[in-house]
């Protein structure tokens, strides 16, 4: 009886010990599970926040090419209307080059109102030199209608006590220098308010002289004469150049014309 009963506690115990052997087992199983599951989430999550990463990588590249596209878009924009603003200021350039260009006096007039100023600075110190000697004009008659001395020696060949032949030079000298194609291209008014002022007043003192010379002496004096007949012309060619041009400074003077640039 006692050997039954102990017996069957050592098979009591045996089996007790071989059920929480195995509830052991199923409970490393079940942790090795819950890892292997802990695992598997942190897998699943690191996934997708490798993807999300990636997404968001992408989106940054996407941002980042449509901000490029847009300076680029900008800068073309910018350019674009630097070009048309370029082209619209370019006729306009070249209209007011062709307006400076068309200003002032011809270089002819220039030249010719020079030579002539020249001339009439010739006669006139030659006729200055004949006054102070005494000697007779070269190739002038001495009687008749033409007759220098008579003129020369005239009383109206003074005028304030001073000899006309005197003014006639101080005239052309001031001539030589208004009529210079420097003169002419002077961005000055009062310039070309001058040589229109010195030519009215040449031109009435001209005037004077031929009346005296026809009504009061009875005769005249070619070189007196070509005096008078250059400062005409000149008086016409500056009022004929005012008349045209206007008073606007003239075109640079060149033996050559200025090649236009296309």
């Amino acid at each position: 009886m006692t050997a039954s009963k102990s017996s069957r506690a050592r098979n009591a115990r045996i089996g007790a010990q071989a059920g929480a052997a195995k509830g052991g087992t199923a409970v490393k199983n079940g942790s090795g599970a819950g890892a292997r599951g802990g695992s598997a989430a942190r897998g699943g999550a690191g996934a997708g926040g490798g993807g999300a990463n990636r997404g968001g990588s992408g989106a940054n590249r996407g941002g980042g090419s449509t901000a490029t596209r847009d300076r680029a878009d900008r800068d073309q924009a910018r350019t674009g209307a630097a070009r048309n603003g370029a082209a619209a200021r370019a006729p306009r350039t070249l209209e007011a080059r062709d307006e400076v260009a068309e200003r002032g006096p011809a270089p002819w007039l220039q030249i010719a109102t020079l030579v002539l100023a020249l001339g009439g600075l010739g006669v006139s110190i030659y006729l200055t030199i004949a006054h102070f000697t005494e000697t007779a004009l070269a190739g002038c008659s001495e009687s008749g209608l033409v007759n220098c001395t008579k003129v020369t020696t005239s009383p109206e060949s003074y005028v304030f006590g001073i000899p006309v032949a005197v003014l006639g030079l101080a005239f052309f000298v001031f001539a030589v220098a208004i009529m210079s194609p420097w003169a002419w291209q002077s961005a000055r008014r009062e310039v070309h308010l001058v040589r229109i002022a010195s030519m009215v007043v040449g031109i009435g003192f001209v005037l004077y002289l031929i009346y005296a010379e026809l009504f009061t002496i009875g005769s005249i004096c070619l070189y007196c004469t070509s005096v008078h007949a250059i400062t005409f012309v000149l008086f016409v060619l500056t009022m004929f150049a005012a008349a045209a041009w206007g008073l606007k400074p003239g075109r640079p003077w060149k033996l050559t014309p200025a090649r236009q640039s296309e």
